[in-house]
């Protein structure tokens, strides 16, 4: 049933209800004997986890109100403390038989509604890199939606039937709630702190949102559990962060822990997965249903004064703005334990915004655990692990769920109520193995664990206009270099967070570099799994290879040295594939777009990348046994006119154009472009009837450089 709670305290309100009780009884005219009163409802806990309860299932018989709670912050500028405002939905126990009961708590700021058609004010990526980008479209307001007194529904189904309570909030400046949204600033925590104050009585609650009538959780046992996905899992781990007394455990689902990391990538401007072009200001709008009489002030003093001022789209520098939207630097209040739910394959909120905090926490003592699936955005833990860890820290039974494994991990295409339990994440049995850069462009060079030298240098010609997907599919292409292992012939587990150093050279002061790791030969088929094709995958900001607050200018045709982590993964890549490392410039889904033709030099000698795989190098070494290998007599490494393998060089003259010559491992290919950019071959040279395709000019200029190189 639908009730508005009065201005009465709930012992008033359970008098009456004992009163009304009372009265019914003794006007009867006939007396009837008398008999014991029922047994009160309590929560049923049985196997270390909290069952449905019959008299908690009937939604009919539950209670539902909302209210508006205190904050100590005024972040829209009126004069006053922002309110929140609340709903609850409870056992009507808790009024008829002064049950108490622990919450489960979500907040958000898209209970309220959001604005419509998102990608009509992102920003534009197609543009040169280092300059000031076009300016985006006007973003049209937010319309909120919903009736009082309800602000969700989501999780009432699971816990109210539990015996809990369930509290939603819309986060400030959304919806009924006031205030100004902040996307990440400090009053997203302290919201969610009032309201835990509430249900601790130590902050005020009133029936209206400016009025003065008290409300109080005298139902409550000040004990509580948040839980969220995407933006409402990262306002539980922002209320863990100020450490409120009563929050006892989180279940973060896809949380974003830092917004630089959700818009940037190791200096790099980078949209997540799927918004093509969105930043935090882009979010702003997109969140603002709030009161619209407070909507001019929030626009000026947040989105274009603060926000402005700091994301810095010129250089993806992480400065003192990004800093303050970043989790990982106020854990030290952190007390709650935190069950951490992401997915490997989340190419939205990534699963680097999970485990670093995961790490954190568990250097810090904090009890925590892992759950990963291999889907995309979203998904929670099996409702048992939840049960568990709620019933354990809400209700105080002791069910050893701190016991518990450390880390769950679905496998790949398991049912993802069924985890594999792990004593840790990454698996306490992976090792880092190095893997080193044979040449092979424009085809495939190998990536092999044995040391190699004398590879020289292999480069890549930025085109946006190829997807990552296409390229890593191609057979021959300068847009990508490409390099495989051996055929597997046993599986091989992956688990942790891959890291690559890279030495290279641009031509221009600034670059795009991004870099994918993904197993071989590509599953096109529409019924292809998630984890088929891309292993994982990172991006970088050249000119920031010193730091990530101060990038710098390349200067082109120097060499400089960068070492970054690719996305953290757990996969177990499948006999019969190989493993790629493919790196590129310009990424078409995540990077901005600059105008193709910017080349980048990668030495290979100089470029490494550490795979942890579990069981480490003989692991690999087993999965990858040895061919022996016969010399052919006939082979085309024995022509003549080939140079000698790992030879690569360009070219350039204003008069013939620009020839560009690559040889590895006896595979050699030749590019001749004219002066106007003609293309006039572009083709391997390992055979007689090879060669006869190359235009005679071409063909001689190539003789003259490479008699020149020889010598």
């Amino acid at each position: 049933m639908k009730t508005t709670l009065s201005n009465e305290c709930c012992r008033l309100v359970e008098n009456f209800c004992l009163s009304t009780l009372f009265f019914a009884c003794h006007s009867s005219f006939a007396e009837e004997p008398k008999t014991e009163s029922p047994q009160k409802a309590v929560p049923i806990i049985k196997d270390g986890e909290t069952q449905i309860a019959p008299r908690f299932k009937d939604p009919d018989m539950w209670i539902r109100h909302d209210l508006w709670v205190e904050t100590d912050f005024d972040s829209d500028g009126d004069g006053k403390k922002d309110r929140m405002h609340v709903d609850v939905t409870r056992p009507r126990q808790t009024d008829t038989e002064g049950l108490k009961v622990p919450v489960v708590y979500n907040s958000s700021p898209y209970f309220a509604g959001t604005a419509k058609s998102v990608h009509g004010f992102m920003w534009d990526p197609r543009h040169e890199l280092g300059v000031e980008p076009p300016k985006r479209n006007k973003a049209p307001s937010a319309k909120r939606k919903g009736e009082r007194p309800i602000i969700s529904k989501g999780h009432v189904k699971d816990w109210v039937p539990r015996g809990f309570a369930v509290v939603h909030s819309s986060s400030p400046g959304t919806g009924l709630s006031q205030g100004c949204p902040t996307v990440g600033g400090d009053n997203e925590s302290l919201a969610p702190k009032a309201v835990i104050d509430w249900l601790n009585g130590r902050a005020a609650g009133y029936t209206t949102v400016d009025g003065d009538q008290p409300v109080t959780a005298c139902w409550s046992t000040g004990k509580v559990g948040m839980i969220g996905t995407s933006y409402n899992g990262t306002l539980c781990l922002a209320a863990a962060t100020t450490g409120v007394e009563g929050l006892e455990a989180i279940i973060p689902v896809a949380p974003n822990t830092s917004y630089y990391h959700y818009y940037r990538s190791n200096g790099l401007v980078r949209s997540p997965g799927g918004y093509m072009g969105e930043d935090i200001d882009v979010l702003y709008d997109f969140i603002n249903s709030g009161d619209p009489k407070r909507r001019e002030y929030c626009n000026c003093n947040v989105r274009d004064k603060d926000m402005a001022s700091g994301i810095d789209r010129i250089t993806g520098d992480y400065n003192k703005f990004w800093a303050g939207r970043d989790y990982l630097n106020d854990l030290g209040p952190v007390k709650a334990a935190v069950l951490m739910s992401h997915a490997f394959n989340d190419w939205n909120v990534m699963p680097e915004h999970s485990n670093r905090i995961y790490q954190a926490l568990k250097e810090k003592g904090v009890p925590v655990q892992a759950y990963y699936h291999q889907g995309g955005h979203g998904g929670p833990p099996p409702i048992k692990l939840m049960n568990r860890w709620f019933t354990h820290y809400l209700h105080g039974v002791e069910n050893n769920v701190e016991k518990d494994a450390r880390a769950w991990i679905v496998r790949e295409g398991d049912d993802r109520k069924k985890p594999k339990s792990y004593e840790d994440y990454p698996n306490p049995a992976a090792e880092s193995v190095t893997f080193q850069l044979v040449a092979g462009a424009p085809e495939m060079g190998k990536l092999i664990t044995a040391t190699n030298s004398n590879q020289g240098t292999e480069t890549i010609v930025d085109n946006f206009s190829f997807s990552g997907a296409v390229l890593a599919q191609a057979d021959w292409t300068e847009h990508r270099l490409m390099y495989l292992t051996e055929k597997l012939t046993e599986a091989v587990h992956l688990s942790g967070t891959p890291r690559i150093t890279i030495k290279l050279a641009s031509n221009k002061p600034t670059a795009n570099l991004s870099v994918w790791l993904v197993s071989l030969p590509w599953n096109g088929n529409k019924n292809a799994k998630i984890t088929d094709n891309i292993i994982t995958r990172g991006w970088a900001d050249p000119q920031n290879h010193r730091s990530l607050t101060e990038s710098e200018p390349l200067v082109p045709g120097r060499f400089y040295d960068m070492t970054f982590d690719l996305q953290p993964d757990d996969q177990v890549i499948p006999v019969g594939q190989q493993i790629g490392l493919m790196i590129m410039s310009s990424d078409r889904e995540f990077t901005l777009r600059p105008d193709p033709g910017t080349e980048l030099t990668i030495d290979l000698d100089a470029t490494s990348i550490q795979l942890p795989l579990v069981g480490g190098v003989k692991a690999f070494a087993k999965a990858t046994p040895k061919k022996t290998e016969t010399k052919n007599a006939n082979s085309k490494q024995n022509d003549s006119s080939v140079v000698s393998s790992s030879v690569s060089y360009v070219v350039n003259d204003t008069k013939r154009g620009k020839l560009h010559y690559k040889n590895a491992n006896g595979e050699a290919t030749l590019k001749v472009v004219n002066p106007d950019g003609k293309v006039l071959f572009d083709g391997p040279i390992n055979t007689k009837e090879q060669k006869a395709k190359v235009p005679t000019k071409a063909m001689k200029w190539f003789e003259e450089v490479n008699s020149k190189v020889k010598n």
